[in-house]
């Protein structure tokens, strides 16, 4: 849960962006459901370059990153620039699409509702191969990590819920605890307790063998939803996604 004086000091804080910006959505743990009392917050958006500053042979500022403290709450905020950021939802990148689609909204504008009009028909069946890969890197995290932690495996089934949830439906769900409403895991519940109710780097006890044979079982799920998805090889979305940029850009 996010405060109204979390909120209003994260407002002030992208109220400093340089070029005007689309959308500030929140990513990462409090996107996913299970932020910790000492998680930082994870800031995602689209800002738009001015036309003088993308005609030339060098292109700056696609990426515009700050890391820091303000006012004691720990914070990454990250945005790109239109153009940057329409490629991306182009690729496989479920990533982006899940920054795009947050509920977690701390600023919108006339060009996120267009956008988000247009990500819809990005998502194709080759996602799932952003979520497998996601998977399997979290996986091996968790493996090498010692002491285990519950947010390393928090991560990994967060992400296969995800890629199923969104080959079977074709919407993008990033809230492991809304996920699990549909997927009816006892364990989630409490590994999200012990994530929420300690700090990021609380080790617990845990049943490695059992987690292993879900991680092998959900993956095998996820490429199997994958292969009967109903969704499509490729995006409708590039033609439309063009016109929106050279509209953003020239009408700022």
């Amino acid at each position: 849960m996010i405060t109204q004086t979390q909120k209003e000091l994260l407002q002030r804080v992208i109220g400093r962006q340089p070029f005007p910006l689309l959308f500030v959505t929140v990513s990462g743990a409090h996107l996913y459901g299970f932020p910790s009392r000492d998680s930082d917050f994870d800031l995602r958006g689209v800002h738009v370059l001015p036309l003088k500053k993308v005609v030339g042979l060098d292109v700056e500022q696609e990426t515009i990153e700050f890391s820091g403290e303000e006012d004691g709450v720990e914070m990454d905020v990250v945005t790109h620039d239109i153009r940057k950021f329409i490629k991306l939802m182009l690729k496989k990148n479920g990533y982006v699409l899940e920054q795009l689609f947050s509920p977690l909204v701390l600023l919108s504008s006339p060009g996120h509702g267009r956008l988000k009009e247009l990500g819809a028909g990005c998502i194709t069946r080759h996602h799932s191969h952003h979520y497998l890969g996601f998977a399997e890197t979290q996986w091996g995290l968790f493996e090498k990590e010692e002491p285990k932690r519950a947010k390393t495996l928090l991560y990994v089934y967060r992400v296969l819920l995800t890629g199923i949830h969104l080959m079977r439906t074709g919407r993008i769900e990033a809230n492991l605890a809304t996920l699990n409403d549909d997927f009816g895991l006892p364990y989630i519940s409490d590994l999200i307790a012990q994530k929420t109710g300690s700090s990021e780097r609380s080790q617990v006890a845990l049943d490695l063998s059992f987690h292993e044979s879900e991680y092998r079982r959900l993956r095998g799920l996820l490429e199997s939803e994958a292969a009967r998805t109903f969704l499509p090889e490729t995006s409708s979305s590039r033609q439309p996604l063009n016109d929106l940029l050279v509209s953003l850009r020239t009408n700022p």
